[in-house]
């Protein structure tokens, strides 16, 4: 798989309708913080966030796949109003192929962004395999697309918006933030 040409890469991001996520490395900068506890904390990028609630007001569905388990992501998941999170996945192409089932969903119509070896049976099988700018490089080298940003700052954002604008939604979302500027 190498990188799509610009418009490939458009007529691909326009068919999405499901972008499926990992966490840590994606939505998170990968890095992981604990209390003297032993608590479990993660920092989620706000951009990243309103990116996805924009896909989400223009029917894209979104799903979080993940090989660890936090109470963090399933807290991030549910403020999102991400319905479908599979966490603990060692075997994230099983969650693929269960999701995929569940909406009905043909390979071609679903975008998925990892950072890591893991993600590569999904990224093998989506329509637009993407990753972060600081994924793993022999992942980098696999996917259709790449993030000028870097896990859990932006490259989620960035993702949503090539999909928006693929989908011809852009000026829309331009012209509904312009009117809500106003307190």
């Amino acid at each position: 798989m190498k990188h799509l040409a610009a418009e490939t890469l458009m007529e691909s991001a326009a068919q999405i309708r499901l972008l499926i996520l990992d966490v840590d490395g994606v939505m998170t900068d990968g890095r992981l913080y604990f209390d003297d506890a032993g608590t479990e904390s993660k920092a989620f990028h706000v951009r990243d966030g309103y990116g996805i609630k924009l896909l989400q007001a223009h029917a894209v569905e979104l799903a979080i796949i993940t090989a660890r388990f936090s109470p963090a992501v399933a807290h991030r998941a549910r403020d999102l109003g991400i319905k479908h999170l599979f966490q603990g996945c060692r075997d994230k192409h099983l969650a693929y192929s269960e999701l995929k089932l569940a909406l009905n969903i043909e390979d071609a119509m679903v975008a998925y962004m990892g950072d890591d070896l893991i993600d590569l049976p999904i990224l093998q099988r989506v329509g637009l395999a993407t990753a972060p700018a600081d994924a793993h490089p022999e992942l980098a080298q696999r996917v259709h697309w790449q993030s000028q940003y870097a896990g859990g700052r932006g490259a989620v954002r960035e993702l949503c918006e090539l999909i928006l604008q693929a989908k011809g939604c852009w000026s829309a979302v331009l012209t509904q933030a312009g009117q809500q500027g106003h307190c």
